[in-house]
């Protein structure tokens, strides 16, 4: 029950926090306001300050892309799925030595059981190549969107609020 409240707890605080910086779709694809920087000064500062401004969407995009990854390698959604689902399996239906037949089972023989299959089959998964990618398509598109992106009227008097 503890449990329970406090996944619900951080459900809100991440609602509170993350979702509640979302801006509307058309404001995140306002294509009225998608204009070439003028020098690298003026890049930095787009990319300075759309990146906090639209954090919320930011986030939903490298969410998205994530999906998209695991969903487009299914040997690493195997592998993952292998992984947590043995974990729980062993947590929940072996706390206790097993006798089967001659031999004793522990938890220990257990989980080594599941690593010396689990981490072969995750490393054919190639784990670490869809991370790069995720990072190099994550980083592209937000960068490219924030670099591209006039900020609003409001980010002069965010510059004026900073300064008093």
């Amino acid at each position: 029950m503890e449990q329970a409240l406090r996944v619900v707890d951080g459900l809100k605080s991440f609602r509170e926090t993350r979702l509640s910086a979302l801006r509307p779709p058309n404001e995140f694809f306002d294509h009225n306001r998608v204009s070439r920087p003028a020098d690298l000064n003026q890049a930095v500062q787009r990319i300075s300050y759309n990146t906090r401004y639209f954090s919320g969407n930011y986030g939903v995009v490298a969410a998205i892309l994530a999906v998209y990854a695991l969903i487009t390698n299914p040997l690493l959604l195997i592998a993952l799925g292998f992984l947590v689902g043995g974990f729980a399996a062993i947590n929940r239906f072996a706390p206790e030595p097993m006798q089967v037949g001659d031999h004793v089972v522990t938890q220990k023989s257990l989980y080594t059981g599941l690593f010396v299959i689990g981490l072969p089959l995750l490393w054919f998964a190639s784990p670490v190549s869809t991370f790069f990618w995720l990072v190099g398509a994550s980083s592209v598109l937000i960068l490219g969107h924030a670099t591209f992106i006039e900020p609003g009227v409001e980010s002069e008097y965010a510059q004026v609020q900073e300064s008093v």
